[in-house]
């Protein structure tokens, strides 16, 4: 039986089902926990949390006031109603034996193979999208941005770059049944989680992170444009407008109560380090941590999305593209992120010395220059050919990537038709 209680009428032994109020007002991100140690109990009733869900099946329920048990006692001829003991072991043991529902397994970070974690992932997507295209309205419309709304979104994206690093990503390579503004604020947000795994930033920052890159382009919302007429794909409206949007999404995040780095963010996307960047022309260090990582992931995905009449940059041509814009992005910041895509990351097209195309498929995190590749393209045939699996590094030199390549020269052959049937296979 679920039951509402005051947060000053929690006690050891009780079973959390739910945390009332906003996440950011809180240290804890499990939803639903045993009670069972007095710091936590001490930390959760310090904190801004309201009230919260106790399940009374899984633990043990509310206490009867004193009042409540001299007219209990009272109404059983004198006989006085004992407590309940804590039974922690007992809640514990059935806690974990507990069935787990979908919606838990989205909020896993258990471990998955990429194939495994492509069909979690794209049930993140799926239920992203309704939210995030709410939220998006509803700022157009002039509503407040609740952060409590996009929360669940960020804690799913979250988990699923923790279970693995490179599924979320990948899939966003192929995601072409979404509007650019939707498909590059779920692939956003996904970098800058991937980016504050690989700086060991802790699981709350990585969760910022995420909701910063998840909003980054809000201030779209609120251009004087009619966005209708850009296909869905902000990158057409006049760049003198566009440039408003940074400023605009700021302003609103911070009057909705979004966390102060998550709307920072949202206006420092655009600085560069050398100071060439908007709105403020900041440089180096001036720029917030999480505007560095956030001008690094935002130019990323920005290269390589698809535009409606033009395939976006190959992911390893755009990684070149990024190291060539010297002075513009942090050097170890961008580092990082190199490494956390891998040389050659999830969706680009390789020329092996077999004479082949291939696209990759997964990493090898041992060795990140041998990614899992699947051959679509003869050079020396010209034409398309079977696919054939090759795990580069344990090939043993029968095949290697000798250049990144341009699927564009290829011509004729509808490439992201092809790309979207390898990582279904994947």
């Amino acid at each position: 039986m679920l039951k509402r209680i005051d947060i000053a009428d929690l006690e050891l032994g009780m079973f959390v089902h739910k945390l009332e109020g906003s996440w950011f007002k809180h240290p804890f991100w499990r939803s639903k926990f045993v009670l069972d140690d007095q710091d936590t109990l001490d930390e959760l009733q310090a904190s801004e949390v309201p009230a919260v869900i106790i399940d009374t099946e899984r633990g043990i329920d509310l206490r009867p006031t004193r009042i409540e048990r001299v007219t209990q006692a009272a109404a059983n001829g004198g006989v006085a109603v004992q407590e309940p003991p804590l039974r922690r072991g007992l809640r514990t043991q059935r806690v974990a034996a507990a069935p787990r529902s979908e919606d838990v397994a989205l909020t896993s970070t258990v471990p998955l193979s990429q194939a495994r974690e492509f069909g979690h992932a794209n049930r993140v997507v799926d239920r992203s999208r309704k939210v995030i295209s709410k939220v998006f309205l509803e700022a157009r419309l002039g509503k407040t941005i609740r952060a409590e709304t996009i929360e669940p979104v960020v804690e799913e994206i979250f988990a699923s770059v923790q279970r693995n690093p490179h599924a979320f990503n990948g899939l966003m390579r192929c995601k072409r049944d979404l509007e650019y503004v939707y498909r590059h604020a779920l692939a956003v947000s996904a970098l800058m989680v991937s980016l504050g795994r690989q700086m060991k930033l802790s699981p709350a920052d990585q969760r910022l992170a995420g909701m910063a890159g998840l909003m980054l382009d809000m201030g779209v919302s609120y251009l004087p444009v009619d966005l209708e007429s850009t296909g869905g794909d902000f990158r057409r409206i006049d760049e003198r407008i566009f440039r408003e949007h940074a400023r605009l999404g700021h302003d609103q995040l911070l009057a909705s109560g979004v966390p102060e780095p998550v709307a920072l963010a949202c206006l420092e996307h655009h600085e560069r380090i050398d100071g060439t960047g908007y709105p403020h022309g900041l440089t180096g260090e001036r720029i917030s941590l999480f505007g560095r990582m956030a001008a690094i992931c935002d130019t990323y995905d920005w290269l390589v999305n698809d535009a409606q009449d033009q395939m976006g940059l190959d992911p390893s041509a755009a990684m070149q593209q990024l190291t060539l814009l010297d002075g513009a992005f942090d050097r170890d910041l961008l580092a990082s992120f190199i490494d956390a895509l891998g040389v050659y990351p999830i969706g680009s097209v390789v020329e092996l010395a077999s004479g082949r195309l291939a696209l990759v498929v997964s990493q090898d995190e041992a060795d990140p220059a041998k990614p899992r590749v699947k051959t679509f393209y003869s050079l020396t045939e010209r034409r398309i050919v079977p696919t054939t699996e090759i795990l580069l590094a344990r090939c043993y030199g029968e095949d290697r990537i000798i250049a990144a390549a341009n699927p564009d020269a290829l011509g004729g052959i509808d490439f992201p038709a092809i790309r979207e049937k390898l990582f279904a296979s994947a």
